[in-house]
Parts: C-alpha cells; structure tokens; sequence
C-alpha cells in the first residue's frame, strides 16, 4: 500500500532526525566556564551545529526578554534549580515534543502524533511545576538547620554575611545554592535585605521571609539577632511538625487523586495495546475525539480540585 508505505518513510525519517536533535543538540555536554576563560592561549573552534544552536538560543532568549513575563522565564527556572536559559529549555522541548510525535507515529498512526504533540508541552510544564515544588520542600526542610546555623555563627563573633556564608557552605542544595547566590549579590553591592526577601519569593518560603524581615528589623532597630533567631528557630520546628502531620493525614487523599487520574489513562492504553478494536471508536471518529477532549477536560478539573482539597493553608 503506497499510502503506508510513504507514512513509515516520513516516520523514519522523523525518528532519524529526533535522534539526532535528542543526542546532538540536547543532551550535548557543555562546561558551565567557557573555553575561552579555561584555556585562553587555545584558540576556540566550534561547529557548524554548535554555531547554529547557540544562535537559536540567542534569537529566542533575545525574544522572551523582549516579550515580558510570561509562562517561561529565567526566574521561574531558577525556582525549579535548572541551570538553563529559557531559550535551551525551548530548543529541549522542542526536540522532546518531536521525538514524541515520532513514536507516536510509529505506534498509534496519525492520532496517536498529534495527541501526543499537544499533551508532551503539558507534561513539561507540569514536569517544571514538579521541580519547583520539590524544591521548595527541601528548602523548608533546612531552614530549621540554617537558623542554628545563623545564631551559632552571631555567638561565635562572624557577622552577619560572614555567618550566611559559612552557613551556605556547611549545606545541601538548594539551601546552598541560594545563600551562595545571597552572597554574591551582597558583595557586588546589592542590599542584604533585599537579597533575603528575593531567596523567599523565589522559594515561596514564609519562613525564610520571616528570617528576611527579623534581619532587617534588626537592622534598624538593634538587639540580639542570635536570640531573635533562636525563638524564630522553635517557631520554624513547630510549624514544619504541624506541615508533617498534615501531609500525613492527607496522604490518603493524594494517593487517591493520582489513581483516579491515572486509571482512565492506563486502561485506554491497555485496550489500544491489546485490542485496538476497543479504542477505535475514539481514534476513527468525530464522536470519539469529542469524548477524549472532554475526558482530558473533566480529568483536568477534577484533579485541580482534588489538589486545592488536599493541599490545606495554616
């Protein structure tokens, strides 16, 4: 059948060049200092495709500045630990969302393409929105630990910089990570104060914002810093003890939203797998695409309420 026969040499050829772009352009290895700086008296030479990427990084990092805030920024991977800019992460998604598309081809046709298409772009976001969250739990899980940290070094004599800096060197990422970045700031000029409320609203931590604001009353108003974070410290433990209690009475929620969602998911893939024949009423047919489009409408919104329902606020 010619008709076949040209989908598979399309797909192929897709599968080739997704290849390609996946261990190419991707996942290429690159240094975070540039050869120029480690090795200055070599002289740089670079490919054709690595000149060719790094344009297209440049041209679509050059239009997210101009474009504003928006889904994807640098401060927003910044909240997810990435060390990327928002134009490698596109040109990632990119290749990623191809890939898919090929594998979609080859195992479910024309439909299976496109769905996967428009579903891969969701998933990496909600994969960004994954990262970010695990972040900041790690991060309010060490701010008890840097408080010590903080009034130990105060009573030991450092000051208040130096105490942060011995603090972020004594700690696990990402708590490492931004009192490392607090510091840098700090001594180019930036205000302390100011690099203390940034680190809270990147890790949407109220913790670490109470730690920025008793900082900063203390700089105006004077007293025993190690003492006020002290009392800030047991008030930190009681709330991480009451967040424990609760993430574990609605552990039962959680492990029920993700069934609920995940159910409707593996079985069409297990009738499409095992007996296309079931699934062809969904994949052949208007009234099909129409029930999967509200399927993936009514999933979205119960699992958002399901979320709100078992994510509670104190």
């Amino acid at each position: 059948m010619p008709g076949d026969s040209g989908v598979f040499v399309v797909a192929l050829v897709l599968l080739y060049l997704s290849i390609f772009l996946v261990f190419g352009v991707a996942l290429k290895p690159n240094s975070g200092i540039p050869l120029s700086r480690r090795q200055p008296d070599v002289p740089t030479q670079t490919s054709s495709l690595t000149r060719l990427t790094d344009h297209a990084v440049g041209v679509l990092n050059k239009g997210l500045r101009k474009r504003g805030p928006g889904l994807l920024t640098q401060e927003r991977l910044d909240e997810c630990g990435l060390k990327k800019e928002p134009g490698d992460y596109l040109i990632m998604a990119g290749v990623i969302t191809l890939t898919d598309a090929v594998v979609g081809l080859f195992l479910g046709g024309v439909f299976a393409a496109i769905l996967l298409t428009l579903l891969t772009p969701l998933g990496l976001h909600l994969m960004l929105n994954a990262l970010a969250g695990r972040r900041r739990r790690q991060f309010d899980q060490q701010v008890r630990d840097t408080l010590q940290m903080f009034s130990g070094g105060l009573r030991a004599g450092h000051s208040l910089l130096r105490a942060v800096d011995a603090a972020g060197q004594e700690s696990q990422p990402p708590m490492s990570e931004e009192l490392g970045r607090i510091v840098n700031e700090t001594r180019i000029g930036r205000d302390l104060g100011e690099s203390l409320a940034d680190v809270a609203k990147r890790t949407q931590s109220e913790d670490f914002l109470s730690i920025a604001q008793a900082i900063e009353i203390h700089r105006e108003v004077g007293g025993d810093l190690a003492e006020v974070l002290d009392h800030l410290g047991d008030t930190v433990r009681d709330r991480n003890q009451v967040r424990g209690q609760i993430r574990a009475l609605s552990a039962e929620g959680r492990m029920s939203a993700i069934v609920l969602m995940a159910l409707p998911v593996v079985m069409f893939i297990g009738l499409t797998l095992f007996n296309e024949m079931y699934s062809r009423t969904f994949t052949a047919t208007l009234p099909g695409y129409l029930m999967i489009a509200a399927a993936v409408v009514l999933l979205t919104v119960g699992g958002f309420w399901l979320s709100r329902i078992i994510k509670p606020k104190f």
